[in-house]
């Protein structure tokens, strides 16, 4: 989604949806909204979404997320597809009370291990060097990382369904499928996980977004498919699924996985794989 389409500041309604009211609930919503332009593109009219999740060695937004903390934040990289020439988006996710705060600038995957080893974005780094905004974004985004002790933790995948106003962006809504995390300790910014944990099963998540007034037809569509709400917070409840201990051992630089990139990556240093040379006499 560009920046100027992103909703800032809006309030979140999420339910647990089967499949088959899924796709009624999508005739449903035609009626009201359209297809936004990058599901309209895909067979499926869904696009990957794709995200890199960071947190502290404790673990510290997680709990807060699972204690209901009526303020906190959450850090995260948003990407769509592993490309090294499209761009990722910086974001802070933060809930005050019942709304939802959000902030985010675009930045050039080449810069993205620079800027989490700790180092400060500069213009060069954004995807545009002339938008200040994204720019102060990204610059409060490496604050709070560097003041949370913040590393990469997990991957989170799904696929999305988005549909919204044409003519502006107070209403959004969304439906999202094949929800899936694994640990990834890395800064690496890739398409699928080796070994993912599929979140909610088969479940469709859906979402109701919005920046001022409730819709009423966002009512009639809950009551017509008798839709609970329901927490579906993607990072947490993947944690909370397969436990802490999970995340631990797959952030740990003695996990297999880890211990294979290494390897891997010493594929772009070929001296170490150039043959030995005798030994002058």
């Amino acid at each position: 989604m560009d920046s100027d389409r992103l909703q800032h500041q809006r309030y979140e309604l999420k339910y647990h949806v089967h499949e088959g009211e899924a796709c009624r609930i999508r005739d449903f919503v035609r009626g009201y909204l359209e297809i936004d332009e990058y599901s309209a593109l895909q067979p499926d009219l869904s696009y990957p979404t794709l995200s890199l999740y960071l947190d502290s060695n404790g673990l510290d937004t997680y709990w807060s997320a699972i204690n209901g903390d009526r303020n906190r934040f959450k850090l995260r990289l948003r990407y769509y597809d592993d490309h090294p020439d499209t761009p990722v988006f910086f974001e802070i996710k933060r809930r005050e009370d019942n709304v939802i705060l959000k902030e985010r600038g675009g930045v050039r995957k080449s810069a993205v291990r620079w800027l989490l080893a700790g180092h400060m974005p500069e213009r060069k780094h954004m995807l545009n060097p002339n938008d200040t905004e994204a720019l102060f974004a990204v610059q409060r985004f490496c604050h709070l990382m560097v003041q949370l002790n913040a590393r990469p933790k997990m991957h989170v995948a799904y696929l999305r369904e988005a549909y919204e106003n044409p003519s502006d962006n107070n209403v959004r809504l969304t439906m999202d499928r094949q929800v899936e995390s694994q640990p990834n300790p890395q800064p690496r910014l890739i398409a699928k996980s080796p070994k993912p944990h599929l979140v909610f099963g088969k479940t469709v998540i859906l979402e109701l977004k919005f920046t001022a007034r409730y819709p009423n037809w966002f009512r009639d569509l809950v009551e017509t498919f008798n839709c609970m709400q329901m927490g579906a917070a993607k990072y947490s409840e993947g944690i909370s699924a397969k436990g802490e201990d999970w995340v631990h051992r797959g952030c740990s630089p003695c996990s297999p996985e880890n211990i294979l990139e290494e390897f891997l990556t010493a594929e772009k240093y070929p001296g170490l794989f150039a043959e030995a040379k005798p030994a002058k006499a």
